[in-house]
């Protein structure tokens, strides 16, 4: 009998053992995105450039070979400043041609005044013919006529010679030019570009898909490539009714609110497109699980640091993200990844400073 008690106390040990605790479920580490409703809707980001709003493409009134550019792209000139020349042979010759064609008739026109007085003065005296003096007036009115087109002709010929310079009709920037020294150029040909840097706007190429479905209300931002904090709003001016044939893009010029000094012609912009949307909540779509035909998303517990699993219902959805109908709030947060393996009630760990 004396065995009895050694197998009673094994077999008391063995139910001890099977009575102890359970281990502990481990502490999961997740992912997490803040819930943060968007009011605005981002249309895309495109490269543009700020123009100014008026140019003028200016050239020559008269043809002729340049003789001498005076100023270089870039340059700012003044109201009336000299731009580039014309060689001024042709004209200056047609300006002395039209002077002696002037000293002629002038030199007519005295002896005509001279040949009419002494035919009235004869007529008076009674020893001159009526057909000799209606010769005189008559010759008389000829020649005024001749000297008034005479001195026409050399205020013409004065002003094709002013004409063979070129100068800028009001304050601008040079922007480009189109022709060098020595070339032969015709009459009206373009020879350079003015820009008014007073009025500024942007200009983009917009998708021509992307055109067709601006919203009223959009909004531009427009920020300098090099340097974003010198940005302004924007709104379009005027779109190209017409896509280019290679690019399918219609170009775009927006109205700045501001003008911000570091907004230099030629400046290289970015431009953001935005359109003010109903509020609504968008979350990655790794944070949406889907189970028994529900759709559901983790919300964590911030006091006691677990998750519990909350329904939803989804306004749309692609390969990156889900839009919500509801079912959170701002600044509640949502674990982003591995939301299969989650349980109700589960610890779990989080980096508030790393949201994912």
């Amino acid at each position: 009998m004396k065995p009895i008690p050694w197998l009673l106390a094994a077999s008391l040990s063995l139910a001890a053992c099977s009575k102890e605790a359970p281990a502990p479920e481990p502490v999961r580490p997740v992912l997490w995105v803040q819930v943060q409703p968007l009011a605005e809707e981002s249309l895309g980001r495109f490269a543009g450039s700020i123009q100014a709003r008026y140019e003028s493409n200016i050239g020559f009134r008269v043809p002729g070979r340049i003789a001498s550019r005076n100023v270089d792209v870039g340059s700012e000139v003044a109201d009336g400043a000299l731009l580039a020349t014309l060689d001024p042979t042709d004209q200056q010759n047609q300006l002395r041609a039209a002077q002696g064609d002037l000293a002629r008739i002038e030199a007519q026109w005295i002896n005509a005044q001279a040949n009419a007085r002494r035919q009235q003065q004869l007529f008076d005296r009674g020893v001159g013919a009526q057909a000799q003096l209606d010769i005189a007036h008559t010759d008389l009115k000829t020649t005024a006529a001749a000297l008034a087109q005479a001195r026409a002709s050399v205020n013409q010929a004065r002003d094709q010679l002013a004409y063979s310079e070129l100068r800028a009709d009001h304050a601008a920037i040079v922007t480009a030019w189109n022709a060098e020294a020595g070339q032969v150029v015709a009459a009206g040909q373009q020879v350079v570009t003015l820009a008014r840097p007073d009025i500024k706007e942007a200009v983009i190429d917009l998708p021509d898909v992307l055109v067709d479905r601006l919203p009223a209300d959009v909004v531009f931002t427009v920020a300098a490539q090099l340097d974003p904090s010198i940005n302004s709003l924007a709104t379009v001016r005027e779109i190209e009714p017409q896509a280019q044939s290679a690019t399918r893009t219609r170009r775009a010029r927006l109205t700045l609110a501001q003008a911000p000094q570091g907004f230099r012609l030629g400046t290289a912009i970015s431009v953001t497109l935005s359109s003010a949307i109903a509020p609504r909540i968008e979350l990655p779509a790794s944070a949406v699980q889907t189970r028994d035909g529900k759709t559901r998303i983790w919300v964590i517990d911030d006091a006691t640091q677990t998750v519990a699993p909350r329904d939803v219902s989804l306004l749309s959805r692609d390969s990156a993200s889900v839009v919500l109908a509801g079912g959170v709030v701002a600044g509640e947060r949502v674990v982003s990844a591995g939301v299969n393996s989650l349980k109700p009630g589960q610890k779990v760990k989080v980096d508030k400073d790393s949201p994912r």
